[in-house]
């Protein structure tokens, strides 16, 4: 039993120490970049009722979902998916802006996912929306925000995927396909599932051409050209649109500079349905698994009742955690910790001096020192909770002052260090 006690549920863990301070230097690294595009925070509830998110507006399987009851038997989820809650919170406190809104958060979300390679059920994501922006200025946007974000991080070498979800519909509209075939289809694409795809597309009646042409999606990805080698397969009306449109925010991403980050995956259809227009997904080394994604939601806020376009992006932490632990990439961090120690027989001095340097602004930990440990046992305590030094009180008038970092070992007055006469 007591073991249980002591151990997380499969899909969750502790992250603590020097883990934990390096996860939170990297968030405080990519909100600096959130806000320097001129993003403002909103933070939304952990759990919402079960209609914000049901599948019909495009979100995660129900299955995939952690639900309860509340007192009043109300259905409550944890939320899986940031984007959904943003979108009822600005159609209800925005619902008359007809300007750009521009929100960034941060924040858990929860995946009742099934158990497969250490699959996190509980990760965080950082990311950005753009509401009220429909032009593909802002779609180039949210991707060299991103990109500014994952090189803030440290990383050097990784790509983002962009796709077009009005490319498939346009061909399936021309194809005539009906929504389950188009659901099973546009599964088997995602996961590149070629065999799949020629089996589901056998069992239909169609022209060779559109089978073709279907089959054909899983092989459109790579640089810039793979758009031109896209129009010659259709000429659907709706997915001509929609290759042009992202040539249009290649062009954006070129003012940019930052064309070498980019590619093309024409079929990348993401799980999400909302997504309407362009979608995007961040892949580096050390993660089987996108460590951002995103795209155009334009008809979501519409389902809480303001009509608005919309486009963002989230960026997993844990995974980008991972890819930069496994790339040997540091994410480098700053102990200003001081830790003073104290004898008993000194414990008036040890919080004067401690009360002194709080209000200095410094982190000071203040610590009796133990009847039967040593100077030389808290040296090691400091050193593997990476505390930058100690100051040592065993006399009345004098301390010493020890750095981690260098073990070097001074002595001062404590008149020196309070600034006043003991």
């Amino acid at each position: 039993m007591l073991d249980k006690l002591l151990h997380t549920p499969e899909g969750v863990r502790d992250i603590y120490n020097h883990e934990c301070l390096k996860k939170l230097t990297l968030q405080e690294r990519i909100e600096g970049v959130l806000h320097r595009f001129g993003y403002q925070d909103i933070q939304t509830p952990t759990f919402e009722y079960y209609e914000v998110f049901n599948h019909e507006r495009g979100t995660v399987d129900t299955k995939e979902m952690y639900k309860f009851f509340d007192r009043d038997s109300n259905i409550l989820v944890l939320r899986p998916d940031i984007t959904p809650s943003i979108a009822r919170s600005v159609a209800k406190y925005y619902k008359s802006v007809t300007l750009p809104l521009r929100f960034c958060y941060t924040g858990s979300t929860f995946r009742n996912n099934e158990s497969l390679q250490g699959k996190l059920k509980e990760v965080t994501q950082q990311g950005a929306e753009l509401i009220g922006d429909d032009s593909s200025q802002a779609d180039a946007e949210m991707i060299v925000f991103a990109i500014e974000c994952l090189l803030e991080a440290g990383l050097n070498e990784f790509q983002i995927d962009i796709g077009q979800v009005e490319f498939f519909k346009g061909i399936v509209e021309e194809a005539g396909l009906d929504k389950q075939t188009e659901e099973q289809l546009r599964l088997l694409i995602d996961h590149k599932n070629f065999f799949g795809i020629e089996d589901l597309l056998s069992k239909h009646d169609m022209s060779k051409e559109h089978k073709e042409m279907f089959l054909k999606i899983t092989e459109l990805f790579g640089s810039i050209e793979v758009l031109q080698q896209a129009k010659e397969i259709t000429t659907n009306e709706r997915a001509i649109k929609a290759l042009e449109r992202l040539e249009k925010v290649y062009e954006f991403l070129c003012y940019y500079g930052v064309e070498e980050f980019v590619s093309f995956d024409l079929g990348m259809i993401n799980q999400l349905n909302y997504y309407t227009g362009i979608i995007f997904r961040g892949y580096t080394y050390g993660t089987g698994v996108s460590i951002v994604d995103g795209g155009r939601y334009d008809s979501l806020l519409s389902q809480f009742g303001k009509d608005s376009p919309a486009v963002g992006f989230a960026i997993v932490v844990d995974e980008l955690m991972l890819a930069l632990n496994r790339q040997n990439i540091e994410i480098e961090t700053i102990y200003t910790n001081t830790l003073i120690l104290f004898k008993e027989a000194l414990t008036k001095t040890a919080i004067q001096l401690t009360q002194h340097l709080r209000g200095q602004g410094l982190k000071i930990e203040l610590q009796k020192l133990n009847d039967n440990g040593t100077l030389e046992d808290y040296i090691q305590y400091g050193k593997q909770k990476h505390v930058g030094g100690i100051i040592y009180i065993n006399e009345e008038e004098t301390v010493k002052i020890i750095d981690l970092e260098t073990n070097n070992t001074t002595e001062a007055h404590l008149s020196d260090l309070i600034g006043k006469e003991q």
